[in-house]
C-alpha cells in the first residue's frame, strides 16, 4: 500500500492478472471516488523485468490499443520474467481524449517526480517513479504527436548515466527497429517519464509513434514491431507477440535536439501553413512555412525561416495557432560516438 494510492499486486506471483491503482479523489458527484488505473502484470520466473506504458498523454493512442492487445496476447508459459503493463497510465486524460487529466489538469510527463499527498496526477507519478519503476530492468513509455501534432516516427533515450549504462540504452533503442532515434537532453531534474527511470536507475525508452489523435495501418504495425522488438531484445521473449515478424531493424538514424532555435514558435495570434512535412532534411534559412492573419487581410502573409538544418521532427497541426505554439521543429543529425563521449 501507498500513500494516496492503494493496489493488492502481488510482484511475486507468476501467471496473469489484471488490477488497479487507486487514488482516492473526491468529487462533487461521488464523495469516495477513487480513480482507477488498470494496471496488468504477466510473470514466469525469475529474468528480464520490463515495464510497458502509454496513454501518459490520453490522446495518444497506438500504445493504448497495442498494449491492451499485448495482455490479451501474452501467455505467461511463452516468456522468461516478467511484464507490467500500463495500457493507459493517466487513465482520466485517456477517457477524455485529452492530453491532461481533467480532475486536475495534470499533464503525467510533466509530474515527476511526484508528490503522494497531491492532485492525482502527482500521486500516481510519486507512485510510478518510488515503487514502480525500480522494481523493473527497462521502462518503455510510449507516445505519439497527440491531437495538435504529426510526429516523425522515432524512438527516444535522455542522455543520463554512466556511458555503459547510456551505451545499453542506445542498443534497445536501436534494437526497436525504428527509423530514426532522438536523444534529449531535459536534464536529471526533470519532470518526465524518462527523467524518473534515470533517477530510478532504470533503463528509459520512449518514442513518437503516430500523431493526431488517431491510429493508422503504418503507425500501428511499426509500434507493434517496436514492442516486439524490445521484448526480443530484453531476452523477455523469443517469438513476436505482436506484429508478424520482427525484422532486423535497419540502421538508425540518431538526432538530437538540445536549443530553443531549432522550434518556430508562435509569437501572436495566426494560422499556419507548412512549407514543408515531418521528415524533410532543411538548411537554415529554408522556408518553413507561411504565417497568415485573417483578421488583417489587407496584410501579406508572413514567411517563417528555420534558424538551424536538420530534419522536421514534428509540426503543427491545427492551423489556428496562439502565441507560444510550436509551430514545426527540427533535429540534428548526430553520430552515436558524441552522444557516448557526453554522457555524464
Amino acid at each position: 500500500m501507498h500513500t494516496g494510492l492503494y493496489h493488492a499486486l502481488d510482484f511475486a506471483a507468476d501467471g496473469k492478472s489484471l488490477d488497479f491503482l487507486s487514488i482516492p479523489f473526491s468529487v462533487d458527484r461521488s464523495p469516495y471516488y477513487q480513480v482507477k488505473v488498470p494496471v496488468c502484470r504477466v510473470r514466469n520466473g525469475t529474468g528480464p523485468r520490463v515495464l510497458l506504458m502509454a496513454g501518459n498523454h490520453g490522446d495518444e493512442y497506438e500504445g493504448e490499443l497495442l498494449l491492451g492487445r499485448l495482455f490479451r496476447r501474452l501467455d505467461p508459459a511463452r516468456i522468461r520474467g516478467e511484464v507490467t503493463i500500463l495500457p493507459v497510465a493517466n487513465a482520466p486524460a485517456a477517457m477524455a481524449a485529452r492530453r491532461r487529466s481533467p480532475l486536475d489538469e495534470g499533464n503525467l510527463n510533466r509530474a515527476f517526480p511526484g508528490d503522494p499527498a497531491g492532485t492525482p496526477t502527482f500521486r500516481l507519478a510519486h507512485f510510478l517513479e518510488h515503487e514502480l519503476f525500480p522494481r523493473h530492468d527497462v521502462v518503455f513509455d510510449i507516445h505519439s504527436g497527440g491531437t495538435s501534432m504529426a510526429h516523425l516516427p522515432c524512438a527516444l533515450i535522455e542522455r543520463q548515466g554512466t556511458p555503459d549504462r547510456l551505451g545499453r540504452a542506445l542498443e534497445l533503442m536501436r534494437a526497436l527497429g525504428m527509423p530514426y532515434g532522438f536523444v534529449a537532453e531535459n536534464g536529471a531534474t526533470a519532470p518526465t517519464s524518462m527523467a524518473a527511470a534515470a533517477r530510478a536507475g532504470v533503463i528509459g525508452i520512449s518514442g513518437e509513434f503516430g500523431g493526431g489523435g488517431t491510429v493508422t495501418p503504418e503507425t500501428m504495425a511499426y509500434t507493434a514491431r517496436a514492442i516486439d522488438n524490445l521484448l526480443i531484445a530484453t531476452g523477455l521473449t523469443d517469438a513476436p507477440v505482436l506484429s508478424v515478424a520482427a525484422p532486423v531493424p535497419a540502421p538508425m538514424q540518431l538526432l538530437q535536439l538540445d536549443s530553443h532555435r531549432q522550434a518556430i514558435y508562435a509569437l501572436r495570434r495566426g494560422w499556419f501553413e507548412p512549407a514543408v512535412d515531418v521528415g524533410a532534411r532543411v538548411a537554415a534559412g529554408d522556408l518553413a512555412g507561411w504565417f497568415h492573419d485573417l483578421t488583417r487581410l489587407d496584410q501579406p502573409e508572413e514567411e517563417l525561416r528555420f534558424e538551424e538544418a536538420g530534419i522536421v521532427i514534428s509540426r503543427r497541426l491545427h492551423s489556428d495557432s496562439e502565441a507560444g505554439d510550436c509551430l514545426i521543429q527540427v533535429a540534428r543529425p548526430v553520430e552515436e560516438a558524441g552522444i557516448l563521449g557526453r554522457a555524464a
